[in-house]
Formats: C-alpha cells, structure tokens, sequence
C-alpha cells in the first residue's frame, strides 16, 4: 500500500496544511488521490475544477500509477498580470 506525501498551495493549503501524508491501494493513480483526500478532508469538495498535478518536481497526468514516497503538489489553477 504505497503512502504519497501530497504538498498544497493556495487556499488548498489553508484546508490540508503544508503537507499530508495520504495512503492509497496498490497501483493508485493521480486520479484516485482526490477522492482519498476528500475522505480525509470533506472541506476539499468543489475545489478541483482545474487542479494540475506534479509528482516527484514534475508535471503529470491523472493517469500516472504512484507508488510508497512519491511527493505529490496540488497545483490550483491561478491567474496573475
């Protein structure tokens, strides 16, 4: 059963914290993390219209398997001038 350490930002950040060590089932993918996240933290909900994902300092998609120590960043959508 691998455990990812997931890093939020932004409002992400003020609903997790800094980080938070989530367990998954064997062979779990990026698109089975949300709703992990979403049993442990139901405030979460709504929030991930436009969510990106970088696993290990690199962007990914949903369908990338993780496995035990993948570090996960939460990258909500932003906007800038």
């Amino acid at each position: 059963m691998p455990t990812v350490r997931v890093l939020a930002f932004a409002r992400l950040r003020e609903i997790l914290g800094e980080s938070r060590d989530i367990s998954l089932v064997e062979g779990a993918t990026l698109r089975d993390l949300w709703p992990a996240l979403l049993a442990v933290e139901p405030r979460l909900q709504g929030l991930e219209s436009g969510m990106r994902f970088a696993c290990n300092q690199r962007l990914c998609t949903e369908e990338r398997t993780l496995v035990d120590g993948d570090e996960i960043a939460l990258l909500p959508p932003f906007g800038g001038g």
